[in-house]
């Protein structure tokens, strides 16, 4: 795991973005783990941007979702589906048909689960998977307690997920679906790299716990520490309560890997 400090949350997202830019240029057909949320709207801003300036080309590009919650169609406009048409399939050369995420109105939801792994399985696995970590330190909708080697299943949310999503509900915690399809922690450490944006203040505790503290899974996130390509771009806000901040930095402005992300 690498820990990368940004002096801000939009030079945390442009990060990402510029990694994952890096990605795309390296393997055109290459097949992309996707987060929703608000911390990942300048993300996927900035990836519209380079297809709009750069010519960044998702044509061939895959994409696989975290997540979707139970019992809303695609075209509920708090759907995850709705999220990502948005904020960045209808921005890009994306092809539709190529853009995946789990039915949450599904008939059959543990058939679709199935499905959903065999999916990922037969596009050859995800090469880069993106994540956010939520409040409690869950990654997807694997919430306090779930396996380390879970799959993609069927969750019940638990409240305080409830309470975090109800502004995206018009601030009804009622409105807010009580179960969601996610990816399991075993599916997301299966992709071959990870991406984890983490910002703000509200997250220095839970981030600490998730990348410095013992593993564990009441912080689902903390799994992260077992994947050999895991990179964790935070801001400056986020980063208060790491014990390993100066390190961190040194790592930022020394190794050879991040002199192309150092000249900007």
């Amino acid at each position: 795991m690498e820990v990368i400090i940004q002096p801000t949350a939009e030079k945390a997202a442009l990060l990402v973005a510029r990694l994952i830019a890096r990605r795309l240029r390296a393997k055109p057909a290459f097949v992309l783990g996707l987060a929703t949320g608000r911390t990942m709207e300048q993300v996927y801003g900035h990836l519209a941007e380079m297809h709009r300036r750069d010519h960044l080309d998702f044509s061939l590009c895959r994409t696989f979702n975290l997540d979707e919650y139970v019992g809303l169609s695609p075209k509920d406009q708090h759907s995850y589906r709705y999220y990502m048409d948005q904020h960045l399939f209808s921005r890009v050369n994306i092809d539709r048909r190529n853009t995946h995420l789990p039915n949450g109105a599904a008939r059959d939801l543990g058939a679709e689960c199935v499905r959903y792994e065999e999916l990922i399985h037969d596009c050859g696995g995800i090469d880069v998977q993106l994540l956010g970590i939520g409040a409690d330190g869950h990654i997807g909708f694997n919430e306090p307690l779930s396996a380390l080697r879970s799959r993609t299943r069927e969750k019940a949310l638990t409240p305080a997920t409830i309470r975090q999503n109800a502004p995206l509900f018009g601030g009804k915690a009622s409105a807010v679906p009580r179960r969601a399809l996610t990816m399991g922690i075993g599916t997301i450490l299966d992709a071959s790299h990870i991406l984890t944006l983490v910002t703000g203040a509200e997250k220095a505790s839970i981030l600490a716990k998730a990348v410095e503290g013992p593993i564990t899974s009441m912080v689902t996130a903390s799994a992260l520490q077992l994947h050999a390509d895991c990179k964790v771009i935070v801001d400056e806000a986020a980063s208060k309560r790491l014990r390993g901040r100066d390190y961190y930095r040194w790592i930022f402005r020394n190794e050879p890997e991040w002199q192309e992300f150092r000249a900007r």
